[in-house]
């Protein structure tokens, strides 16, 4: 093969290398919040870190049994994969790790589609933390565009000097979900709900999947995907809980 065949290949590879990572909207599996600031556990005694065995995702406390989450956060259907850590704001010590009794992700999870997943908690006593349940929205219930969510996690910050092992938040905007597929054009659907600033600057990232997206105290949306973190024009991508309340409470009986 000439030199001329090869160097042509070499920048067709580059081009596909570079369109690929432009256009995969990858899930937000490692790591925090951008832009956000610490809080305290008690502002969102909810919120839980699902280890494998080491911080990999969020999670939502719905009762004192179950934590919904997702599932992307949950390939592996063996409940001795991950632990629940809870009741701390410091996802390293104070809190408790539970163990995990049933995994159950939402049968219709695709490529990020219906991205739920309930865990099913063993017996625990938390008389010595701080522990909170979610409310849950009912089924379909909108969201106004433009309110303001706050999403919570122990994920990537994009500042090297943030401590990782301390809870923060951001306040997101609700984004209109036309606005939304301009952005993730055909990659977008009626299970997902997207929260953010045209101007970026605030979001979920890495090691937040998993995690609440609030109104109030209602958990409306699950983190779940994004294109980067905190970028402009491309908001958080989040599963949208009122499209599976339905299912949440099948399972649960939540």
């Amino acid at each position: 093969m000439s030199r001329s065949i090869i160097s042509i290949l070499i920048i067709i590879s580059i081009i596909a290398i570079t369109l690929a990572d432009k256009l995969q909207y990858r899930p937000m599996l490692d790591g925090r919040i951008v832009g956000g600031q610490p809080i305290d556990i008690k502002d969102a005694p909810y919120q839980v870190s699902l280890r494998k065995p080491r911080h990999s995702c969020g999670g939502i406390l719905i009762s004192k049994e179950w934590v919904l989450t997702a599932a992307h956060c949950t390939t592996s259907l063996s409940p001795s994969t991950y632990k629940i850590y809870m009741g701390s704001s410091n996802n390293l010590r104070d809190g408790i790790e539970v163990s995990v009794t049933e995994v159950h992700p939402h049968p219709e999870y695709t490529n990020l589609d219906w991205d739920f997943s309930l865990l099913k908690l063993d017996n625990y006593n938390a008389s010595d933390v701080v522990i909170g349940f979610a409310e849950l929205p009912e089924q379909d219930e909108p969201v106004p565009d433009g309110t303001l969510l706050r999403v919570s996690g122990w994920g990537n910050t994009q500042v090297p000097s943030d401590d990782r092992a301390v809870l923060r938040a951001a306040y997101v905007a609700k984004v209109n979900e036309e606005q939304c597929g301009v952005a993730y054009p055909g990659n977008i659907s009626d299970r997902m709900i997207c929260a953010g600033f045209k101007e970026g600057g605030k979001d979920s990232c890495q090691g937040d999947s998993g995690g609440p997206l609030v109104w109030g105290n209602k958990a409306v949306g699950v983190v779940s995907w994004g294109y980067g973190c905190a970028i402009p024009n491309y908001p958080g991508v989040y599963a949208r809980v009122a499209f599976a309340r339905n299912w949440i409470r099948e399972v649960s009986g939540v």
